[in-house]
């Protein structure tokens, strides 16, 4: 049974580890992809060669609002419409508030919130004409919790799901839902460089006693895009293995 048959995925973030995950799910699923990247040029490279047909990609800042609205312009002229938005795209720059910069502050707001802002404004007006659509974004548990040395990246995903909550508000008369997923500890490239003991603690606090894998997140992605969620709105996933 595929779940997405025909439907047309705007997917951020595309060439990291959950993106490719939730890509290939989508597309496994009937959907037709498009995913942006923002620096990972050959991977994406390499994900459009494995897919084939089925997907698209674009190198693009999404924190840059006009880069936003041309891309959406650009699905649009070629698609029609876009029946799902995966907002997925984001980065760390960790540090203790003491020594946190300005820069890097500001660097990971803009990518991790401003770029669900950017991007999400424009993709409703194809959804809002059809009366349809699913928006999913990308939290974390860290924007539930907190972290040591992560107060930009924690201001940046508790922003997300309080943008989230406010969308499915707003557009729930539209019969747009929206929604966000708050994963756990997740083996990745973007902590596969964290210390050990560090990685063994985390799993120490999670009920499940495991980390989670891309897989995990997609699918749940899944789920939140396709009909079967169809009366869920307003709602974080927590992908944790209980953590919280």
């Amino acid at each position: 049974m595929k779940l997405l048959n025909g439907k047309i995925a705007l997917v951020t973030g595309g060439s990291g580890d959950i993106g490719k995950s939730i890509i290939k799910t989508f597309v496994k699923h009937g959907a037709n992809v498009i995913f942006t990247f923002f620096s990972s040029k050959k991977e994406a490279n390499k994900l459009v060669l494995e897919l084939k047909n089925s997907v698209e990609a674009y190198q693009i800042d999404l924190s840059d609002l006009k880069s936003s609205e041309y891309l959406i312009e650009k699905i649009i002229k070629k698609y029609g419409n876009i029946d799902i938005l995966v907002n997925n795209a984001g980065i760390i720059k960790d540090n203790f508030l003491l020594k946190i910069s300005k820069e890097d502050w500001d660097y990971v707001i803009k990518n991790n919130l401003y770029s669900v802002f950017n991007i999400t404004k424009y993709a409703i007006y194809p959804m809002m004409r059809n009366k349809k659509g699913s928006i999913i974004n990308m939290s974390s548990v860290i924007g539930l919790t907190g972290n040591i040395g992560q107060s930009n990246y924690a201001a940046s995903k508790a922003g997300i799901i309080g943008f989230t909550k406010s969308i499915a508000r707003e557009l729930g008369k539209k019969n747009i839902r929206c929604n966000a997923i708050a994963p756990g500890y997740i083996t990745t490239k973007m902590n596969s460089s964290f210390r050990e003991e560090i990685k063994k603690k985390w799993i120490e606090n999670i009920p499940l006693k495991r980390p989670g894998i891309p897989q995990d997140v997609a699918n749940c992605t899944l789920f939140l895009a396709s009909d079967l969620s169809d009366y869920i709105t307003g709602t974080v996933l927590n992908v944790n293995g209980g953590l919280i």
